[in-house]
This record gives C-alpha cells, sequence and structure tokens, in this order.
C-alpha cells in the first residue's frame, strides 16, 4: 500500500514537472524581428515628424525661389505658410490613406509581407523628396510628404499587430516597445542629421530626405528571412506546419505543442475564422468598451500635444528667447530624452503594467504644459525664464514616453482577438491620423491666437485622457488575448462569460484544462 502511495506521488510529481511553464527568454529571431521590423517602420515615422524642422527656412526660400522663376514675382508670405503648412501636415493625410489600406493588405499579404511592401512607397518618396529641387518643383516635396505620410500610416498599424503577434505574453509589452524606441530614435535621428555640420545646410538639405531610403533598404535586406506571425499563419492560412516552425523559431523550442493548442482553442471560441469588417467591430457589444478605450487612448497620443511641439520645436525655442545657433542642438537634447525615456519604459513595462504608465505619462504631461504656459507668458521679464521654459519641454517629453508614446499601440493589440485585430487597427490608425492631421494644420493659428495659453488646450486632454484610464482601463500585462477580452465583461454589461464558456467546452473536447493552457502558454 506504502509502495503505492509513493508511486502515485512520484507519477503527480512528474506530471507536475510536465505541466510547469517553460522559462521564456528573448531569442535571436524574436529580438531581430522586432528590430528590423521597426528600422523600416517606426523609425522613418519618428524620422519624417522632425525632418522637417531643420531645412524649414531653406524649403521656403526654394518654394520662393521656385514661385519667381514661374510667375516672375516674389511669393506673398500668406502663400508661403499655406503651401509650409500642407507640406507639414499632408503627411498625416497621407498617414490616414495609408491606415485605411491596412486590412486589405494584411489580408493579402500576410504581417511580415505588408511591411516588406509597404518600403517600395518609402524608397518612391525618397526619390521625390530628394529630387524636388532639382527638378525644380515644389509639388515633388509635398507628393513625397504625402506618400512618406502613407508608407507611415501602414507601418504604426502592421508593425504593433505584428509585434504583438510574435510576443509571448510575458515580454509582450517589452518587444511592442520597440516601436516606441524606434520612433525616439527615429525624431533623434532626424535632429542629428539636420545639424548644420551635417545636412542643416541650404546646399545640402535635399540629403536629409535621401536619407529615407536607407532603413527602407534594411528592412528588404533582413526582414524576409525572418518568421511570418505565427497567430496569421495557423488562424487566416490554415497552414499549421509553418506557424509551428514560427512559433520554434520565435520560442526558441522544438515543443510548442501548448501554444497551437491555444491558438487553436481562441479560434473556435471566436466562432469565425475570417477577419471582421470595422461594421462588424462596431456592433459587436462584447468589444464596445474595447473599441472606446482605443479611441480615446489615440484620440490623446496625438491630441496631447506631443507633435505640436516636434513641428515647431525651432519656433518655440526662438520664441522662449534662445539664440537661434543654439536652437538645433537644445533640439537635439528633445530627441535624446525622448530616446532615454521610451528605453526605460521599455525596460519596466512588464513590472510597472500598461495602465500605471499611462495614467502616471498624462497626469505629468499635464503638470508640465501648465508649467511651460506660466514659464512662456513671465519669459519677457526674468532673464532666466527661457531655461524653466526649456526644462518643462524636456519634462513634457520624457512624461510622454514614459507611456502614452508607445503604449496606445501595445494596448490596440492586446484589447482584440485575432479575427477583430485588423479591424482595430484601422480604426486606430484613422483616429491617429486625423488628429495629427488636427494637430498639424491647426496649431500655428492656435498659437498665433492664444499665444503662450496655446498649452492649455493639451492639458485639459491630458487630464481627460488620465480620468478616463483610471476609471475604465483594467490591467492587460502577462495576460492571454482571452483573459484580456474578459476583463472588459462586465462594463460590457456581458452577464455571461460566453467565450471562456466556449473556450472550455473546446479545450475540454481536447482532453485539457482551460487554467492549465493559460498556465503554460507563453502566448
Amino acid at each position: 500500500m506504502e509502495e503505492k502511495t509513493k508511486e502515485e506521488e512520484k507519477s503527480h510529481a512528474d506530471s507536475s514537472e510536465v505541466k510547469a511553464p517553460p522559462k521564456q527568454r528573448l531569442t535571436a529571431c524574436l529580438i531581430s524581428a522586432a528590430f528590423f521590423g521597426s528600422v523600416g517602420s517606426s523609425f522613418l515615422y519618428g524620422y519624417n515628424l522632425s525632418v522637417v524642422n531643420a531645412p524649414a527656412s531653406y524649403i521656403k526660400t526654394f518654394y520662393n525661389k521656385t514661385w519667381i522663376d514661374r510667375y516672375n514675382e516674389p511669393i506673398g508670405d500668406e502663400t508661403v505658410t499655406l503651401l509650409w503648412s500642407i507640406t507639414v501636415s499632408i503627411f498625416a493625410i497621407g498617414g490616414l490613406v495609408g491606415a485605411l489600406t491596412v486590412s486589405f493588405l494584411i489580408k493579402a499579404l500576410g504581417r511580415k509581407g505588408t511591411l516588406l511592401a509597404n518600403n517600395a512607397l518609402a524608397l518612391i518618396a525618397a526619390l521625390l523628396l530628394a529630387l524636388g529641387e532639382m527638378a525644380g518643383s515644389f509639388e515633388m516635396l509635398i507628393i513625397g510628404r504625402f506618400i512618406i505620410g502613407m508608407d507611415s500610416g501602414v507601418s504604426l498599424s502592421v508593425l504593433p499587430m505584428y509585434l504583438g503577434e510574435i510576443s509571448p505574453r510575458q515580454v509582450r509589452g517589452s518587444i511592442g516597445q520597440f516601436h516606441a524606441i524606434f520612433i525616439c530614435l527615429g525624431v533623434f535621428m532626424g535632429q542629428v542629421l539636420g545639424l548644420p555640420e551635417i545636412f542643416g545646410q541650404e546646399s545640402r538639405w535635399n540629403f536629409l530626405f535621401a536619407f529615407l531610403a536607407f532603413p527602407a533598404l534594411l528592412q528588404l535586406c533582413v526582414l524576409p528571412f525572418l518568421p511570418e506571425s505565427p497567430r496569421f499563419l495557423l488562424m487566416e492560412r490554415r497552414d499549421e506546419v509553418g506557424a509551428e516552425k514560427a512559433f520554434q523559431a520565435f520560442l526558441g523550442r522544438t515543443d510548442v505543442s501548448r501554444e497551437l493548442d491555444e491558438v487553436h482553442a481562441e479560434s473556435r471560441a471566436q466562432n469565425t475564422q475570417r477577419t471582421a469588417s470595422v461594421l462588424e467591430l462596431f456592433r459587436k457589444r462584447s468589444l464596445r468598451w474595447q473599441l472606446i478605450t482605443v479611441i480615446v487612448v489615440m484620440s490623446c497620443y496625438q491630441l496631447c500635444g506631443l507633435n505640436a511641439i516636434w513641428y515647431y520645436t525651432n519656433g518655440i525655442f526662438e520664441e522662449a528667447g534662445f539664440e537661434k545657433a543654439l536652437i538645433p542642438y537644445i533640439t537635439l537634447s528633445t530627441g535624446g530624452i525622448e530616446t532615454l525615456a521610451a528605453i526605460i519604459s521599455g525596460l519596466v513595462i512588464e513590472k510597472i503594467g500598461r495602465r500605471p504608465l499611462l495614467i502616471f505619462g498624462f497626469s505629468a504631461m499635464a503638470v508640465f504644459f501648465s508649467l511651460l504656459t506660466v514659464f512662456l507668458h513671465f519669459q519677457d521679464r526674468f532673464s532666466w525664464m527661457p531655461y524653466l521654459s526649456f526644462t518643462s519641454i524636456l519634462l513634457l517629453i520624457a512624461s510622454f514616453c514614459s507611456g502614452p508614446g508607445g503604449v496606445p499601440f501595445v494596448l490596440t493589440g492586446e484589447l482584440f482577438e485575432q479575427s477583430y485585430r485588423p479591424a482595430a487597427f484601422m480604426i486606430a490608425g484613422t483616429v491617429n491620423w486625423l488628429s495629427n492631421f488636427a494637430v498639424g494644420l491647426l496649431f500655428p493659428f492656435i498659437q498665433a491666437a492664444l499665444q503662450t495659453f496655446a498649452f492649455l488646450l493639451f492639458m485639459v486632454v491630458c487630464v481627460a485622457g488620465a480620468v478616463y484610464l483610471f476609471v475604465v482601463l483594467p490591467e492587460t500585462k502577462n495576460k492571454t488575448f482571452v483573459e484580456i477580452s474578459q476583463s472588459f465583461a462586465k462594463i460590457n454589461r456581458i452577464p455571461d462569460q460566453t467565450d471562456e464558456r466556449e473556450m472550455q467546452d473546446v479545450l475540454d473536447a481536447n482532453g485539457l484544462k482551460f487554467a492549465d493552457v493559460e498556465m503554460e502558454s507563453s502566448f
């Protein structure tokens, strides 16, 4: 009897060893996919946010010269301001068009295939922007900005989706932050290359735009050799062999049966194998507050005012009283602070969580926008006041990058299951780019009308965003997509745990325990 008991205990111990979740590590394949995916996508978006700052005066001079050559008279001040505003803001219109094509593209080409095809837009835009001056055509610059906007519109939706689907849930936030980090690196590189010693000269500003081709070519050289999203392969392409190989590459182990079982179970629980439309997502009651949350967060991401600072940094510092020769170097420090804050956020996101980082980021931004308003208002009365304005801008940027700069894209991928994710990213992208366009086009006029009080509008947005997230958003770190969906059941007024019961039925039919799969699976 004692021997039988010992055998049972031993058998139970062996069973426990088998069920112990594998320790997850970052693999070279996962890091490479995040790195090279971000280089040709997020990096280019960030670069295009800041690259127009340094050559702004030279481009306006080029517009005037072209106008004189064509019409034998100098361009009017209002006309050059209008052309420049269009050049800056049409980037967002292109982004909107790109975002609206995402659902179609990823269905036809997949996540990785869409990222690769998107590089064609970057290369075309680089040619138009680099050769516009030589051709004497400011239209080429405007069209080039529109096309590179399309490139960014596609990549800002597809890359977070790809990163979220290839990442084990234990590191999904950290891998997702590659997107934010490379946006910041792009902003910083745009500032570095825009220095007078490099390309920030009247004879070299077109090289700033020719550089766009380099990250695109780098991604084209490496990304084809990395796997497609295994969830996409399994749930949408029904390619089990390809999905298994992709899981093995990203996880760094041969036994990926648990991951395959979980994706199969999620697929059956969704009761559909097709990608849902935007209209279906709006009608889905169980996803109502997830959708509202994404719309609010993406609106706040743009309307919080950081892009206004990037687009018009040089003008803001000049009005703050800094010497014109020092402004490019002062601006450079803002990009450095942004990059450092994004890296720190990526390191702590899995410990602190998404919700605290977002709430802290928006709350801190509200405080520093208030201080910036005070400092700008009194800058003419005290010689040391511009330095406080500069400090406030640095702290604003750090606050943004601590959470609001990257977490919204991670959240969009986490709040929706596979079939609704493309539609969710299309909606998020549309809101993102419409808000971006509004800020880029309207901020100069708002600033002219309200002067130093213009930033109070952004303060109100930040406060509203922080309050909403505090009340509505649950924590999503280290949760499966099904668990995250269930955390919204109460606020969506879904009384029964329909998806969970369906998942349980599927797993029971396969002789598995729901809790065990959730505990052991990496995804």
